[in-house]
């Protein structure tokens, strides 16, 4: 990239670790797990290291007869060596296609097809696991492993000692990266990320790093196979910024790395801030430390950003709420702070990130839009990803004069504050919105978990509630939390929070749960 970041035309992920490097050799990335495909590094790195096991692995790939433009699959056990793969994958202009390790046989086959014969970059446990089945050298030019040995599959760990290869940078209105939808409404779509929209998706972060008056250990526990992940790091490391990395999300796990290391910036899914939710009054203090939380993804109820907020023994902690999209990246955010966050809005997602998002709402059924009668959410964005691979016309069909709409109905205040009711997907006609009326229970009922409204056979909304211990749900408070809710209200089901279906990024698949329900097998 060129020195003055104001120059730059895009966000090319082969470099830039090696390029922040050069600015901050020594500094540090922690992980909480080995690497597969680097089976004898250390789990803390500086990012010269990290720099140096992303030629090694990329002068590998070469090895094995990957080039420039290639398609190169990535499905293999989560781990952060997914990351490092797919920018050594990037350094010598291949595309990385992120396959999340979740997705079932029948998904990665068809993924595998759209993208015509990819490499496959996997791991024998997948290969000898749900992947066995599968017409593999149909589907597949070339089937590589990150260590041990397969029938017709190439070792990376037997070519440790490969030459090293110069990098590529490719177009800046190329394919840079595929990532894939979450997968809620059928057969993930393949998002293509350009090197240039990449970086209108960092610019909006790095202005919100600028504000940040001493840099932050961060924690992240995201997905490795979705783009958030890249931009992160693309904040991170350039700055010197520690980061430590996290795999398992376990609430346990996740305090003891806490109450350990201490960080003051923590980025997760909702989800999972709310399966931590516990830890706000842990002996430990994990949180105590953290100055900054961050959520995208997905929307988040308000009662977790209190309990985290109060959690922390920082002056003046902030919440992060980012709306946002694989398509788009960042569009809209607003900070909480503990002062007032009881009353919060959960359906206020902040403005549009300023000179980088626009946003407009388009009614759907000729009324103004408003909190009744929430429109069509449309955004235009510099981050917006190039195409669907394969599905072009499907991703033009969500494309007015330059305006992408989001799948998402809301409205805007008259201050232009973001409102989001729903996806238009999970709309259930006796609910003006679904996610407020769950916002609204959560914070009755502090025993329950998790709580998701999805339409019945004859779209009654369904309650499906998940309790702390699994303890059972007491009808009487149950009927007292949802006494204004209509009355065509099904009786709850109870499940366990591990029972519900998720997508890589922890969202629940709503219509796939909904289908359980009227199958009769959650009864």
């Amino acid at each position: 990239m060129p020195t003055d970041p104001d120059d730059r035309t895009g966000l090319w992920l082969g470099s830039m670790v090696e390029e922040a490097a050069a600015a901050h050799p020594d500094g540090l990335l922690v992980v909480d797990h080995g690497l597969d495909a680097l089976p004898d590094a250390p789990r803390a790195f500086t990012v010269a290291e990290l720099a140096g096991h992303i030629a090694d692995l990329s002068a590998r790939l070469w090895a094995a007869g990957v080039r420039a433009g290639d398609h190169v699959a990535l499905h293999k056990s989560a781990n952060f060596d997914l990351y490092l793969l797919a920018c050594a994958a990037a350094r010598i202009g291949a595309v990385p296609a992120m396959l999340s390790p979740a997705l079932d046989a029948d998904t990665v086959q068809r993924l595998l097809a759209r993208l015509g014969r990819p490499h496959l970059l996997t791991d024998t446990g997948k290969l000898t696991g749900e992947l066995a089945g599968l017409p593999l050298d149909e589907l597949a030019d070339r089937v590589l492993v990150t260590a041990g040995t397969h029938p017709g599959a190439v070792s990376l760990a037997d070519l440790a000692d490969a030459p090293a290869v110069p990098a590529v940078r490719t177009a800046p209105d190329g394919a840079a990266l595929m990532t894939h939808t979450s997968g809620t409404t059928g057969t993930p779509k393949l998002v293509v990320h350009t090197a240039r929209s990449l970086l209108g998706r960092l610019r909006p972060q790095e202005r919100l790093a600028r504000a940040f008056r001493e840099p932050e250990r961060t924690l992240i526990h995201v997905s490795f196979v979705h783009s958030r992940l890249f931009l992160a790091l693309a904040v991170l490391l350039p700055r010197g910024m520690p980061a430590i990395v996290v795999r398992e999300g376990d609430a346990e796990h996740v305090a003891q790395i806490c109450a350990e290391l201490r960080p003051g910036l923590i980025e997760t899914h909702p989800n999972s801030f709310m399966e931590w939710e516990p830890l706000a009054s842990d002996p430990r203090r994990p949180f105590a430390g953290v100055k900054y939380f961050s959520s995208t993804f997905d929307a988040i109820h308000p009662g977790t950003i209190q309990h985290l907020l109060a959690a922390s023994d920082r002056r003046m902690p902030l919440f992060y709420q980012i709306y946002g999209q694989s398509e788009c990246g960042p569009l809209a955010g607003r900070a909480y702070t503990r002062h007032g966050a009881e009353n919060i809005d959960g359906r206020c997602l902040g403005h549009p990130m300023p000179g980088t998002s626009e946003i407009r709402v388009v009614s759907r059924g000729g009324e103004e839009p408003g909190p009744d009668t929430p429109g069509h959410i449309e955004v235009r964005t510099p981050g917006r990803a190039l195409t669907y691979y394969g599905e072009d016309e499907r991703y033009q069909e969500q494309v007015t004069d330059g305006w992408w709409r989001m799948g998402d109905v809301g409205y805007l205040t008259e201050q232009g504050c973001v409102h989001l009711l729903d996806r238009e997907v999970d709309l259930i006609p006796a609910l003006r919105s679904t996610l407020e009326a769950e916002d609204t229970v959560l914070a009755r009922l502090p025993e329950l978990t998790e709580l998701v409204f999805v339409a019945g056979a004859r779209q009654e909304p369904v309650p499906v509630v998940c309790t702390a211990g699994n303890r059972p749900l007491d009808p009487g408070r149950w009927r007292a939390a949802v006494r204004d809710l209509p009355a065509a209200l099904a009786p709850p089901v109870q499940m366990k929070l591990d029972e519900l279906p998720r997508t890589a990024t922890s969202k629940i698949k709503r219509r796939e749960l909904a289908a359980r329900l009227q199958a009769g097998e959650a009864a």
